[in-house]
């Protein structure tokens, strides 16, 4: 059994119903045949009460739907009283989601007050040391004895109060005992929260749902797709509704196209009951991209089956970039093989931006289309092609989402014995109304981007986004964020909560403003050490929260520098990447 009912046309998954509040009085209802929905999180601090009722008001009125508020300690635990009861004394019913990481008895006392308790496996009940230690099955039986004796007590709690739980993990956050045991992995995801859902259907208690999210949007992909597998297998009884969210996306078009890729194909292949796009911004704005990403669904797929079901295209649960002969692409590129993504574009748009390329410049285009010797293919046809050597990609027109084209055409030439190189278009269809700038951006990070994380693609083509400049920057954002080119510094960093220690957006803007030019370097900028230390396992270096004013720098997830006050931090983080030989001075900007 599979994630997902075909690869080639959407059915959403039927989840289970469960009901967030009171059932009696208007209780938020999800799952089942319910519409998606959207999520965000406070950014201030719990223990002010005024400034939490006022962001909470402020996201329900642009259409959110459930509030996240941090809760790292008893006593912001227990002033979620006087939040909730503010909220409900102005009419405001939104359902209050508590998180809840390293304090169980921080979630026994917020699940008095509020209708839902976020835990995250990997700390609720686990200490994480970065330690290696093998376990003998006895071992470790004992330790889920141990977790399910400090687990047990909120479940009960939840099941008498009618509350509910998401169990959240996070790739950055896995415990040392899964670690020791999966790896670092998607099924290390996946078993984590198994371990705890188990505990809540041992006690009749199943008001839960998922959630499996990481700042790598093809790790996140594999790890729902893992997931929503193992559930199937569990059996029927087990179809426990989704949470859908990028962690650490970043901010602006970075963070937009990472939440499109990992959110969207998802989405479109019908998983997802609740969702959220972190952005490092003013929680409203999230609520924006959620409403966009959402409306695209229905535009980028279809509910119409195929009259005869392909073979499966790509292997969903291991990433594997699609194997092609490498060849020739313009008279300066080659695709395919081990060559990187290329990035195509149209005639007029390689007359508009080239007398802006400078030499060096890493953005620039690699072919023009028309001069391709590209096979344009019909999917839904009969077709052969001459060699394995013959660029190939979907004809304009083809009456089909451009995932499912796609999906279709590799599915084709497998069954033909041959692997051509494919260049990947976001649209099918050129409309004479041009799409908006913010809609364009996301049906074509949800296309191409999900095609990518399907191990598809040798060449790119963006044409949704009408402005020439904006689409060439487009490509290779997506390409970027679907970790298939490195021509900039990549960002990983956090949306604010209350467990943030320094000003997100202010210190981002800062770091970027000293390092935006160090191309292959990755820096993870963490609001404090929940998540920080692990999703930082992939960057070259971190800046962390360690404590009021004070940052933590990392290389890897190691940490090197402990207490810098924070008006020196930045430039101790410039330090220190010179320090390891990934410092380069930028080049000086010519005056036009």
């Amino acid at each position: 059994m599979s994630y997902c009912q075909s690869p080639f046309y959407y059915r959403r998954r039927l989840t289970r119903e469960i009901v967030v509040g009171d059932p009696d009085h208007g209780g938020l209802r999800m799952g089942g045949h319910h519409p998606v929905v959207k999520q965000s999180m406070l950014t201030c601090d719990t223990m002010d009460t005024a400034l939490c009722v006022r962001q909470t008001l402020e996201l329900v009125a642009v259409g959110c739907q459930m509030v996240r508020i941090t809760a790292p300690t008893v006593k912001d635990a227990a002033n979620l009283q006087h939040i909730v009861s503010e909220l409900r004394q102005r009419g405001c019913l939104v359902p209050i989601v508590a998180d809840i990481h390293f304090k169980p008895e921080a979630a026994m006392e917020a699940v008095k007050w509020v209708e839902v308790v976020r835990v995250n496996p990997g700390n609720y009940a686990d200490s994480k040391k970065f330690t290696t230690k093998e376990y003998t099955d006895e071992q470790y039986a004992a330790e889920l004895q141990r977790i399910e004796e400090k687990f047990t007590p909120l479940v009960l709690q939840a099941r008498q109060l009618r509350r509910c739980l998401r169990i959240g993990t996070n790739h950055g956050s896995l415990s040392d005992r899964i670690m020791n045991r999966y790896g670092d992995t998607p099924l290390g995801m996946v078993e984590s929260a198994l371990e705890f859902a188990r505990i809540c259907r041992k006690h009749d208690f199943h008001q839960f749902k998922f959630s499996m999210k990481s700042s790598n949007p093809k790790v996140m992909i594999e790890c729902y797709r893992l997931l929503v597998n193992r559930l199937d297998e569990e059996g029927p009884d087990w179809n426990y509704p989704i949470h859908l969210g990028v962690t650490e996306a970043g901010e602006g078009e970075d963070g937009r196209i990472k939440s499109a890729i990992g959110i969207g194909s998802l989405l479109c292949d019908g998983l997802g009951d609740t969702i959220r796009v972190s952005l490092t911004e003013d929680s409203p704005q999230e609520i924006q991209v959620c409403n966009d990403l959402l409306g695209q669904i229905p535009f980028l797929t279809s509910p119409t089956p195929l009259a005869k079901e392909p073979v499966w295209p790509f292997d969903p649960y291991h990433f594997q970039r699609r194997l092609t002969p490498e060849i020739e692409l313009g008279d300066q590129s080659r695709c395919g093989g081990e060559q990187l993504v290329r990035v195509v574009v149209t005639r007029a748009t390689f007359q508009k931006v080239s007398p802006k390329i400078r030499p060096g410049d890493d953005v620039r285009p690699e072919a023009v289309y028309e001069d391709l010797n590209v096979a344009e293919l019909d999917p839904t046809q009969d077709f052969s092609v001459p060699c394995h050597t013959q660029l190939v990609t979907v004809k304009d027109g083809v009456n089909l989402p451009v995932i499912t084209a796609f999906r279709l055409l590799v599915s084709k030439l497998k069954q033909l014995g041959v692997n051509n190189p494919i260049l990947l278009k976001d649209t099918l269809q050129l409309d004479d109304q041009p799409l908006e700038p913010r809609i364009a951006l996301l049906r074509a990070s949800v296309t191409i981007g999900s095609l990518l994380a399907d191990g598809i693609g040798d060449a790119i083509l963006v044409r949704g986004e009408c402005g020439a400049g904006q689409s060439l920057r487009l490509s290779y954002n997506i390409l970027q964020a679907a970790g298939c080119r490195s021509f900039k510094t990549d960002y990983v960093a956090c949306p604010s909560c209350g467990r943030t220690l320094f000003n997100l957006q202010t210190v981002t803007a800062r770091i970027k403003a000293r390092t935006q030019h160090l191309k292959g370097v990755k820096i993870a900028i963490m609001g404090c050490i929940v998540n920080g230390p692990g999703e930082m396992a992939d960057a070259d270096f971190g800046y962390v929260g360690g404590a009021p004013n004070k940052i933590n720098l990392y290389v890897g997830k190691t940490p090197i520098k402990f207490n810098i006050p924070e008006s020196e931090a930045v430039e101790r983080l410039v330090d220190l990447i010179k320090e390891h030989h990934k410092w380069v001075e930028p080049e000086e900007k010519t005056a036009a």
